[in-house]
């Protein structure tokens, strides 16, 4: 059988013959066998590093699998998490959002939103201190509260955030309102109410547009009897201003425009002297017979206690009439005259057989029964 020699030093492969490696230059052992047995012990010395490159890429691998495992889990937890923070479950968030981060060192978002459930879980219980104030009619303390609450999380952001915010608007909402109404009770002068106004149109909601229409509705009223009662005394400069103060609030108000126009043509006619005119229009006794037909007119009070007349008239003229003026006394149930006055119909201009309405709050006077209207006269000009 043919032996296969190696170089004891280097591992090369040399003939029985041989004296000296060719390839490294040292002188081979006489003995035969010793350049068999170096043959062996070469090829086992490689076996050590190789065994521990292979383990160390096999340690590697499982840590790596490992480490992404517990990143796809942190990532499910956080998303969990998210979802309670939608349905104000702040409690469990807040486990989740831990559970989180013990699977994942320095997860960002975790860390983050933890913060944010811990602060929410805060949130809430401020909200619920403020319904307490809301119901002692502490409404400023209430709205402190709720200013307090949203600091703690103004520096969020993300859907969860804005549904708490918007809960918070939606309190805030509340408390105002439940504000509002309580200072309407207290039957609040015209300059109140006017700053009343502006903080009821602020609120955005049904309520709140109905307390802004129900105040806007005092101020027209008020407005337009003051400002009628200065057009009767023929201060025209009072009552235009007095209007146009009104229209400040109401700038829809199309009773509010109308007498405005009545001033202006009243004013007009007034320094012009046309007294042709004014004496035609002041003498036209009211009958069913002239230019101007009485639909309705009626009396009430209001839900302030306020006496308001109320009608309607419609034009039987052949042309187009202006500043209407229905003259009227209010009778007690003895028929003595408690109040006379007059007032203007709106819209300012009726076409033949349009129809227009006549309104007047009066302020002041004690709330009597069975009392009863009578018309003097409705005089009208024309163009």
């Amino acid at each position: 059988m043919v032996k296969i020699l190696y170089c004891p030093y280097c591992g090369s492969g040399v003939n029985e013959e041989e004296t000296y490696c060719v390839n490294c230059g040292k002188q081979l052992p006489d003995d035969i066998n010793q350049r068999q047995k170096n043959k062996r012990n070469f090829n086992k010395s490689w076996f050590i590093p190789l065994s521990v490159i292979v383990l160390f890429a096999l340690s590697f691998f499982m840590y790596h699998l490992l480490l992404q495992n517990k990143t796809s889990e942190a990532k499910n937890l956080y998303e969990l998490g998210e979802e309670y923070l939608l349905e104000d479950n702040y409690k469990e968030a807040e486990k989740l959002f831990e559970q989180a981060l013990n699977y994942k060192k320095g997860f960002t978002q975790a860390s983050i939103a933890l913060n944010y459930a811990k602060q929410a879980k805060t949130v809430e219980s401020i909200i619920s201190d403020t319904s307490k104030e809301l119901n002692e009619d502490n409404y400023q303390e209430a709205l402190a509260l709720l200013d307090e609450a949203e600091k703690l999380i103004k520096n969020y952001n993300g859907s969860a955030v804005n549904h708490l915010i918007n809960t918070l608007s939606s309190h805030r909402n509340n408390v105002k309102l439940e504000q509002l109404n309580s200072l309407l009770k207290e039957d609040p002068s015209i300059d109140k109410l006017k700053i009343i106004l502006w903080e009821a149109d602020a609120i955005k909601t049904d309520e709140g547009e109905e307390i802004t229409n129900t105040i806007r509705d005092q101020i027209v009223d008020y407005t337009f009897a003051n400002a009628n009662d200065q057009l009767n005394k023929k201060q025209f400069n009072s009552a235009q201003t007095i209007v146009e103060d009104g229209l400040r609030y109401a700038p829809d108000s199309e009773k509010l425009q109308s007498l405005k126009a009545s001033i202006e043509k009243d004013k007009s006619a007034f320094e012009n002297t046309i007294k042709q005119r004014l004496e035609q229009a002041m003498n036209t006794e009211y009958n069913e017979s002239d230019a101007v037909k009485l639909s309705f007119v009626d009396i009430e009070y209001n839900d302030q206690d306020q006496l308001v007349v109320k009608g309607e008239v419609e034009s039987i003229a052949t042309v187009p009439i202006n500043s209407i003026k229905v003259d009227y006394s209010i009778l007690t149930k003895e028929n003595n005259e408690l109040v006379s006055n007059e007032v203007l119909v709106f819209p300012d201009t009726l076409e033949p057989e349009d129809t227009g309405q006549f309104e007047f709050t009066h302020y002041g006077i004690d709330k009597e029964k069975n009392l009863s209207i009578k018309i003097n006269k409705i005089t009208w000009y024309t163009d």
